[in-house]
């Protein structure tokens, strides 16, 4: 309306001192809130959180990108098959890291009190989803494999016994002997002849 100061950059030309006041308090503003998210930054990067498995035997701590730092396994472990000690490394890492959006959460909080909700609200929800919360006490299922079970499981790889070999043909039949009375020279004679008959 006519004679009415509006608000936001129109009332800022109408006074050029006014106006570099308020250019002054938005750059102190932002100023101050990056020095908040650096904070933010700096506390995040020094978080860790650990978890153990529900007998003690790993433990697993991760920072807040998830990574892990530290790995504890008790002696116990010497008797687990590998199966199942790679199973419980992985439930308790994901244990640990179920953690992370609720202590940046606290950590923005503290810094940033109710201040940019929806940011905060973007970042948290992607963290919850890279690391999900786990269910409390409840191992996963042990996934079986005879891979890498040992000797007695691996796939035989012998090669098959060589074929016997193949059967000699038959010699050849040997000529047959003429009779020893039988004269080669005499062709006159042949396989009838009697002498005895007239």
């Amino acid at each position: 309306m006519p004679g009415q100061s509006q608000g936001g950059f129109a009332s800022i030309g109408a006074d050029p001192d006014e106006a570099e006041r308020r250019i002054q308090e938005w750059a102190k503003g932002f100023e101050e809130k990056a020095q908040r998210y650096q904070a933010i930054q700096a506390e995040t990067e020094q978080l860790r959180l650990t978890a153990a498995s529900s007998d003690g035997r790993v433990k697993v701590t991760v920072r807040a990108d998830g990574s892990i730092t530290d790995l504890e396994l008790t002696d116990k472990v010497r008797s687990m098959p590998p199966s199942e000690l790679a199973s419980q490394i992985l439930s308790t890492m994901h244990k640990a890291q179920s953690d992370i959006a609720g202590k940046v959460g606290e950590t923005m909080t503290a810094h940033l009190g109710d201040e940019d909700r929806e940011t905060r609200a973007m970042m948290l929800d992607n963290l919850r989803e890279r690391f999900p919360e786990q269910p409390e006490d409840e191992e996963p299922e042990l996934e079986t494999s005879s891979k890498w079970d040992g000797p007695a499981e691996e796939e035989d790889h012998t090669p098959p016994p060589p074929a016997p070999p193949a059967a000699a043909p038959n010699p050849p039949a040997a000529p047959k002997k003429k009779p020893a009375f039988e004269d080669e020279d005499d062709d006159e004679f042949g396989p009838d002849f009697d002498p005895l008959r007239d």
